[in-house]
């Protein structure tokens, strides 16, 4: 570190990584929005959207609404907590162990070392357990990191995603399924 910037505050510090990162990201993604998502013509049917308001493992198992999840987060400057959730799951499914040091440190040094690019907000003891992990490496080795981003997004950026003006368009300009307007034309006769 050079000796101007050993001189500030930490707090500074971490607030000029915290913003070099979101720079990052912007100048990385600056057009991403659900346009991008490589899902073709199909939209999702009103029952869908609806159905992602059931609970949090659904809206993830959805394409289309891991693509309207994802963008919310890129929105929200919050993307790297879904790149890291999938990456864990890339790394825990790797049968080659072969691989597994080097998306490993691949993994580490991106989200959770000191000067990872797209540092996701983990607690120290997490962060400490996890670094030690690394020394014996196993599929297993950052699922403590991995649940607690899980659960930040389940209780923070889900709810502030179905209660998101992108998340209320998508129900508005969502159709219903051809089954749902089939029902609803037999009921009326």
């Amino acid at each position: 570190m050079c000796k101007g910037l050993a001189s500030l505050p930490t707090c500074c510090l971490e607030r000029a990584k915290e913003l070099k990162a979101r720079l990052g990201s912007i100048l990385q993604k600056a057009n991403w929005n659900l346009s991008s998502c490589k899902i073709g013509q199909n939209k999702p049917t009103l029952e869908e959207c609806l159905r992602w308001k059931q609970s949090f493992e659904k809206l993830l198992s959805s394409k289309y609404g891991l693509c309207a999840f994802t963008a919310f987060l890129v929105s929200e400057f919050s993307e790297e907590n879904i790149a890291f959730y999938f990456a864990c799951e890339d790394y825990r499914n790797t049968k080659s162990t072969g691989k597994l040091s080097a998306k490993a440190h691949k993994i580490y040094d991106e989200f959770i070392g000191s000067d990872a690019p797209r540092e996701i907000n983990i607690d120290h003891e997490t962060r400490d357990i996890t670094k030690a992990n690394m020394q014996e490496l196993s599929s297993s080795c950052f699922d403590l990191a991995q649940h607690k981003i899980y659960m930040l997004m389940a209780k923070d950026c889900y709810p502030r995603f179905l209660r998101s003006p992108a998340y209320r368009d998508l129900v508005c300009q969502a159709k219903p399924s051809a089954k749902a307007t089939k029902q609803q034309q037999e009921k009326k006769a």
